[in-house]
């Protein structure tokens, strides 16, 4: 068998709280390893919306996502982590020195002093709305992700949804598509206020844009894979025929933390309860990071699962180092990353 592979912090997940992670390890001199089930980094980042423009990064007024991953693998590189990717987070038992030991489903076995599970939505699939025959349509009629803008030139796009996903891509698409529909059961829209502004110009002036509401889906019309209209209804039955090409229907994703929820880390509803300001769960040693962890007021932003990272890299390092004071400084006086590696 196979020696255990030896680190300070081993992260679960590879999408950009995990990845952040790795650098705020780094500046304490804590080594990490990576583990993602997914074959690349970035979870949903990389793997749903790429090209979708990200408005709340600091510093970042408008930020592609596949372009944000890109820049905290650079940031993280520094350190040096160790990816373990296409693998499945599978089993965490504590050994008696104290440390845990991570399996992966390809037999890798990880030893380390902290874990931060930052596992998002866990494995993550699409809610698919309740349409007949709706799978016949999936992967050319229906699509619920966008990996490249230009594969929609030119189309008639009909987006379902309230939230920051449906109005994000109703303003991207604008003047990519020939037109672009966006069917929501009422007015008020669940996403950033700037954003929702910036759609509603642009449906104002007839720019691209038409609001359908308040309607929700009904029917689909077409010769499966392809698309030929969007049947909507409003709250009184009336029934509307929208001519589409792609329906992009975007109503959140369903959450599977598979084996990290038999890890006994206290589970609220798919989530890991955290203590806030450690991020540290009911596991000694173990820590919930970024979209999964849960505790009261939680906001479900990157940039919230940014500090979280930070918080867990200074609770972790008394556990990797209980011997060693911890002189923390700013960056601005530590030095460039690579100095601090």
């Amino acid at each position: 068998m196979p020696q255990p592979q030896e680190t300070d912090v081993v992260i679960v997940g590879a999408g950009p709280v995990g990845l952040f992670a790795v650098f705020e390890c780094g500046m304490l001199h804590l080594a990490c390893h990576v583990v993602d089930a997914l074959p690349h980094v970035g979870g949903q980042c990389s793997a749903l919306y790429p090209e979708k423009p990200i408005y709340d990064i600091p510093g970042q007024p408008a930020i592609l996502a596949g372009e944000l991953i890109e820049r905290l693998q650079e940031q993280a590189a520094p350190f040096k982590p160790v990816y373990h990717l296409g693998q499945q987070a599978t089993a965490l038992t504590r050994e008696d020195d104290g440390r845990w030991r991570l399996t992966t489903s390809a037999g890798t076995e990880i030893l380390a002093h902290a874990v931060f599970v930052a596992a998002g939505a866990g494995a993550f699939g699409p809610n698919r709305p309740p349409l007949p025959g709706i799978e016949a349509f999936e992967n050319e009629g229906v699509l619920y992700s966008v990996r490249r803008k230009a594969d929609l030139a030119g189309k008639r796009v009909v987006i379902a949804g309230g939230g920051d996903s449906a109005v994000d891509w109703a303003v991207a698409l604008a003047d990519v598509a020939a037109h672009v529909y966006v069917v929501h059961r009422r007015p008020q829209f669940r996403a950033a206020p700037e954003t929702v502004a910036r759609m509603q110009a642009l449906a104002a002036e007839g720019k691209g844009v038409e609001l359908v509401i308040p309607f929700q889906l009904h029917d689909l019309e077409g010769v499966p894979p392809r698309l030929g209209g969007v049947v909507v209804r409003d709250l009184d039955g009336n029934l509307r025929r929208l001519e589409a090409d792609v329906l992009l229907p975007f109503f959140g994703l369903s959450m599977d933390l598979g084996p990290i929820a038999k890890w006994g880390l206290g589970l609220d509803r798919s989530h890991v309860k955290v203590e806030p300001t450690t991020c540290a769960t009911d596991a000694p040693g173990v820590f919930a990071i970024g979209d999964v962890a849960s505790y009261p007021h939680k906001l479900k932003l990157i940039l919230t699962g940014f500090a979280e990272a930070a918080a867990a890299a200074h609770a972790a390092y008394a556990i990797a180092r209980p011997d060693q004071a911890l002189h923390w400084e700013y960056s601005t006086t530590k030095g460039p990353p690579a100095a601090a590696a």
